[in-house]
């Protein structure tokens, strides 16, 4: 007599892991988009053309989500507004460096956020930080410096700038960790699209915009949807599984990174680009987890 099989299915963990590769997939495949089109465009159009199609993607999905909501309290609005320039900053130092740096090396220092994050939410929020995950830190950041190598020969201004696109993203999401539940995650996510988009319309007064070919058009419109699609992968990959087990599929963007950066410009990054960024990732990893053993400690404790 046959036997019914049980319908097999993913946890809601390998869920979650697929959903941020996704994330991860879509921002990298943005950044390449955004890069193949840099040279072809000053700046500040390029942010305001892609700033103004994402804008209008975002808006439509928060609406269908019923996530328009603008009575946020004061402490709140601060708390975007100050957010919203923090993206601006992160969007102008990131898209400068990307110009004119290989996509893996940039994203191999990006790797380094969830570092900055715990040493941030140490230093200002006075979250406790054991000496495990302080070494980590310590040697991630030795890490981030064999990748950018700073020394007359080795370092340069485009690493400055990646390395400030780090700080204002680590500003960004400390500052997101202090609003309060009454702001919808979308709300927050358009404020920061509206706010680069308004910061780049004022700047590209001062540029000569360029006309626009097919190609360009194609690959701003592609780059608007990836970043579209990479912030809902973001919104729905914080509703399924557990995020210790989850946030290290964070680093598949540097595999993309890697695969696309060979493929479409020709780069692949030296030894010790390649060394410095297997330290970062070693490291975060390592503070995902132990950052997972504490929150199960302090949940049995209460």
């Amino acid at each position: 007599m046959a036997t019914e099989m049980p319908a097999a299915g993913l946890s809601d963990n390998a869920r979650g892991a697929l959903i941020m590769t996704a994330s991860m997939a879509a921002f990298t495949f943005n950044d390449a988009c955004v890069k193949a089109v840099s040279g072809d465009m000053p700046l500040f159009q390029l942010l305001m053309l892609r700033g103004m199609a994402t804008t209008i993607l975002i808006c439509g999905l928060a609406w269908y989500m019923g996530a328009l909501r603008w009575r946020f309290g004061a402490r709140d609005w601060s708390l975007i507004a100050v957010r919203s320039l923090a993206e601006v900053g992160a969007a102008f130092f990131f898209i400068t460096a990307l110009r004119h740096m290989p996509i893996a090396n940039i994203t191999a220092i990006l790797q380094v956020l969830p570092l900055t994050m715990t040493l941030g939410v140490a230093l200002f929020f006075k979250e406790p930080v054991g000496w495990r995950r302080m070494v980590a830190i310590l040697v991630g950041f030795c890490g981030v410096l064999l990748i950018v190598r700073p020394g007359p020969e080795g370092f340069d201004v485009n690493a400055g700038y990646a390395l400030m696109a780090v700080g204002f993203v680590t500003l960004r999401d400390l500052v997101t960790r202090r609003m309060s539940s009454a702001a919808p995650s979308m709300m927050i996510t358009l404020s920061a699209s509206v706010g680069v988009l308004i910061f780049s319309a004022v700047a590209t007064t001062g540029e000569t915009w360029v006309a626009v070919g097919v190609r360009d058009a194609g690959l701003i419109l592609g780059a608007s949807v990836l970043i579209f699609g990479g912030y809902l992968f973001s919104v729905m990959v914080m509703r399924v599984g557990e995020m210790s087990f989850i946030a290290p599929f964070r680093y598949s963007g540097l595999l993309w990174a890697l695969v696309l950066g060979w493929i479409a410009f020709g780069h692949w990054p030296e030894p010790l680009t390649l060394l410095g960024s297997a330290i970062v990732v070693a490291t975060g990893v390592f503070t995902f987890y132990r950052e997972g053993r504490v929150a199960r400690r302090a949940r049995l404790r209460s």
